[in-house]
């Protein structure tokens, strides 16, 4: 049946938490659940797996120095700031010196 009214964005964000919460069950470990809060931050869910795999495999260090650039930039001037916490995870990574 067709509703002739939208729904509210209230509604359509409780929605959204009750499908985050119940995807909470299926985290076990600490870089998985680091991994949906990046994704998440950065707004890039379909992508989630890449991050939970960063997340498991690399400095916990660099991913949040980059995190904390992306978070610095003003929030209207990046339209994509997965890419901008990718380009700047390169760059750490490159300074970095290898073990």
């Amino acid at each position: 049946m067709r509703k002739d009214k939208p729904e509210s964005i209230a509604i359509q964000l409780e929605k959204y938490k009750e499908t985050i919460a119940k995807r909470q069950k299926y985290v076990h470990m600490e870089y998985q659940a680091y991994g949906l809060e990046l994704a998440k931050e950065l707004g890039d869910w379909k992508n989630r797996s890449i991050y939970i795999r960063m997340s498991k495999n690399m400095d916990r260090k660099i991913l949040e120095q980059a995190r904390y650039f992306v978070k610095d930039q003003n929030p209207g001037a990046i339209k994509t700031p997965y890419k901008l916490f990718m380009w700047k995870l390169r760059q750490l990574r490159e300074k970095t010196p290898k073990p």
